[in-house]
Order: C-alpha cells, then sequence, then structure tokens
C-alpha cells in the first residue's frame, strides 16, 4: 500500500505537497480517479481519490476517514546527541520511526562532535519512515538541546542515562515499568562526560546499561527503542 502526507485538509478535499504531487504524477503515473491512502501524522488515516493531477499539487477527495489512537499506556521520548556523520543519526530516525517512537530531541553534549542539524531534513526522513512503515503518528522532532538545560527540565515519566562506566547499573528492560512514559538519554561518540552523569543522576535519572556491548549512538538509540517496546509487547 501507498502512503501520501498530508499537511491541511479543507471540508472534503486537501492538496497534496510538491514532493508527493510529484511522486504521485510523475513517479507512479495515478490518472484523475485514481485511489489514495493518506495520512496527516495526527492519528488519521483518509482514502481519497484524485481529483485533479498536477506535478506541483494534485488535488484529493476525501471519501473516508478513520481515527488510530495513540499506542495504549505509554510514551517513549528518546533525547541522543547527533553523529557526526549525519546519515548515521538518520538511520536512527527512520528505524526508531518504524518501530515506534513519539519524541526525539537531538542533544548537545559536551563530547558532541556535530552541533548543528537541518531540522527540516530531519523531518522528510521522519515522514517516509513513517510512510514506509504505515503509521499514522509522525514522531515529534524537537530543537537541539543543551544537555545541562535539557536534564533539569521536568519530565512525568521514568528517566534513564543510558552509561554504563562502573558497570554495575541495570541492565534497561529490568528497570522499565511496563506501561509508563519514559525518557532515555543517549550520548554522543565519547559519550557523556563525569560532570553530564553527575547532573543527570540528581536531576533524578537512572543509569542503565542496553547491553554488555559497547554500541555506537545510533545503536544504543535503537536498542532504547526496541527495548521499550518489547517489554511492553510482554505479558506480565
Amino acid at each position: 500500500m501507498q502512503l501520501f502526507y498530508i499537511t491541511a485538509i479543507e471540508g472534503d478535499t486537501c492538496i497534496l505537497g510538491e514532493e508527493e504531487s510529484w511522486h504521485c504524477t510523475r513517479v507512479l503515473r495515478l490518472v484523475e480517479g485514481s485511489a489514495l491512502n493518506l495520512t496527516d501524522g495526527l492519528g488519521n488515516f483518509y482514502k481519497g481519490t484524485l481529483a485533479k493531477v498536477h506535478h506541483k499539487g494534485c488535488l484529493v477527495h476525501i471519501t473516508h476517514v478513520e481515527r488510530h489512537d495513540r499506542r495504549a499506556g505509554f510514551r517513549l521520548h528518546i533525547a541522543i546527541a547527533p553523529t557526526k556523520n549525519i546519515e548515521r543519526f538518520e538511520w536512527f530516525l527512520e528505524k526508531a520511526t518504524e518501530i515506534g517512537i513519539d519524541e526525539i530531541t537531538p542533544l548537545v553534549c559536551e563530547h558532541s562532535e556535530r552541533r548543528i542539524v537541518k531540522q527540516q531534513r530531519l523531518e522528510k526522513v521522519l515522514v517516509a519512515a513513517m510512510k514506509q512503515s504505515l503509521k499514522c503518528w509522525l514522531p515529534t522532532l524537537n530543537e537541539p538541546a543543551e544537555f545541562s538545560s535539557f536534564v533539569a527540565g521536568g519530565f512525568p515519566g521514568q528517566k534513564y542515562i543510558a552509561w554504563c562506566e562502573t558497570g554495575l547499573e541495570s541492565e534497561l528492560h529490568t528497570v522499565y515499568r511496563k506501561g509508563s512514559d519514559v525518557l532515555i538519554l543517549v550520548g554522543p561518540e565519547g559519550d557523556f562526560s563525569k560532570t553530564e552523569t553527575d547532573l543527570a543522576v540528581k536531576s533524578g535519572f537512572t543509569p542503565v546499561s542496553l547491553g554488555e556491548s559497547r554500541l555506537r549512538t545510533e545503536t544504543a538509540g535503537i536498542v532504547a527503542c526496541h527495548t521499550v517496546e518489547v517489554v511492553n509487547k510482554i505479558a506480565r
């Protein structure tokens, strides 16, 4: 099934953006009357038909709407340092979206090798992953945040920092409580600094391990995401 992304609907019609329209007309070569599946990334799934074909803005007539609630019970927020190689960070965004994630914050740390990201480009990666995995919810991508100010902010759920400096940390899957909102911090290639880990602990974050192997930043983010997803699917 091909899924298109739309950002605005007026009544029972909408206009596809230029990129989506180009794909619709030049790649798929759809014609007037063709059926389409669409989502707004806000939990709504639409069925429609092409009313007017144009490579810069196809007009779509909406024929059916379905509401898809967010998954029950928990929200997952990962704050992660962007990698020096931005393609690796984009890979994390893509796979985390496919697995299931609600919110992402690029984290600027003392050892960060990348402090600036192109927000619009990353949003496109998320949209593409949402469409590919046939989801109706687009993860929230926040602006980059400095570590110290971010950890000082409030969060109502469980808070963890993926760090295994002492080797005494419990693994995430043993301490995370099923059905709880969770925020997990994942550091840069050079790991968190001692100052940062101390600050995180003082701010209520519990250090956890993601396994015995030393993981790349983007891999650690995926392991954290998948662990939360699996724990919430296990019957207890």
